[in-house]
């Protein structure tokens, strides 16, 4: 074989190795690793603490999964929307957050989702700012080199400013219900857009839900004069023989026109423990008479006397003596409306009545005035 015919071979067999192996053609750039943006972004406002909530992206914009997470900036602006986030509120490392998990195995159950949670803690002079403002939230996810795909859904918060809780807030367990007191507020600046009031939950030990009893008045009571007593208010809401933990918080109320009430609610008091232990006996029935009965029958006395109106009324014991003996209940259960006949009487006696009422719980009120009937 000629020279040139060796030369022409080596040419093609090295040509086409070199086709083979995939080295000819245009480069693929590396991926950038940016994590897709955040869709559930969520915010809650409770004093100067704003709490967000996301979900970690797992994914990347080129669908692979993450595996070198940047830090996370929180953005926060009172201008709707946030166009940028240049200056963030705060940036979290991404040590801070675990990294979503791969795929599982199980080909039915997706991974779980990893939860992100940050408190952003409001200023005052930025929740006296613009009061009847929103601040805006979003925040982006970096690439380990500071890059983002954008940022995330947008949510806003209230930025109205919010007061302390009431001193010494305290309950007493009454007969009629729980009195709750607390005391006087300090003078506050209220104005066409703002006010304020006092919003008391009530939460049962053990259970997870608060029932809101009351939004109470806030006003100003320091400057009275004279004095005025502590701002209270009756619970009467309430269930017996439970153990509740009650509180109490300062809630704005913005007012803006053509616009919907916005309230912004502040810290809460210390809970207060109440164990709704019913002691307390129902009220002494009145108006109690007797009357005598028996002409051509066997003789009877009739008494009546005024119910009473309490709503656990379980009835009414029944007493009778002769002069100078002791008292005899006369009913084995409770009665159960006003009146009673005692068909027990002998001629010739005269008998002295009272009548006590008793609840559901067994207390028992103290007798009423007596009344007197003779038999003939």
């Amino acid at each position: 074989m000629k020279r040139s015919d060796w030369c022409i071979l080596i040419c093609a067999v090295g040509s086409a190795v070199l086709v083979s192996c995939g080295a000819a053609g245009v480069p693929i750039p590396p991926a950038l690793e940016l994590a897709k943006p955040v869709t559930d972004l969520r915010a809650a406002r409770k004093g100067d603490k704003v709490y967000l909530a996301w979900t970690v992206p797992a994914k990347t914009t080129d669908r692979q999964t993450v595996r070198h997470p940047g830090a996370t900036r929180v953005c926060r602006s009172l201008k709707v929307p946030v166009a940028d986030c240049k200056n963030p509120a705060a940036e979290i490392p991404a040590t801070q957050f675990p990294l979503p998990a791969s795929r599982s195995n199980d080909k039915v159950a997706p991974p779980p989702k990893v939860q992100a949670n940050y408190t952003d803690i409001l200023s005052q002079v930025l929740q006296e700012q613009d009061p009847t403002a929103e601040i805006t939230y979003a925040v982006s996810v970096q690439n380990e080199n500071g890059r983002s795909a954008g940022l995330s859904n947008q949510v806003q918060v209230p930025s109205a400013p919010t007061l302390p809780p009431p001193n010494h807030f305290h309950a007493d367990l009454k007969n009629d219900g729980v009195l709750l007191a607390w005391d006087c507020p300090i003078a506050i600046a209220t104005s066409s857009s703002i006010a304020y009031k006092l919003r008391i939950y009530r939460r049962e030990q053990g259970k997870q839900a608060d029932a809101k009893v009351s939004d109470a008045n806030w006003t100003d009571c320091s400057q009275t004069q004279p004095a005025s007593p502590l701002p209270e208010f009756l619970d009467q809401t309430f269930e017996w023989e439970k153990h509740y933990d009650y509180r109490a918080t300062v809630v704005t109320v913005v007012f803006e026109p053509g616009k919907p009430e916005v309230e912004v609610e502040g810290d809460d008091t210390p809970a207060v423990p109440v164990f709704t232990h019913d002691v307390f006996p129902p009220a002494v029935p009145t108006g109690l008479q007797a009357v005598f009965s028996g002409v051509g029958q066997a003789p009877f006395v009739d008494l009546v006397w005024s119910p009473d109106t309490e709503a656990d009324l379980a009835g009414y014991d029944i007493f009778r003596h002769e002069e100078d003996e002791p008292a005899v209940k006369l009913n084995s259960e409770p009665v159960k409306t006003p009146a009673f006949r005692d068909s027990k009487v002998q001629p010739g006696k005269k008998y002295f009545y009272s009548v006590s009422a008793v609840d559901e719980r067994h207390n028992e009120s103290a007798r009423s005035d007596e009344t007197s009937e003779q038999v003939p």
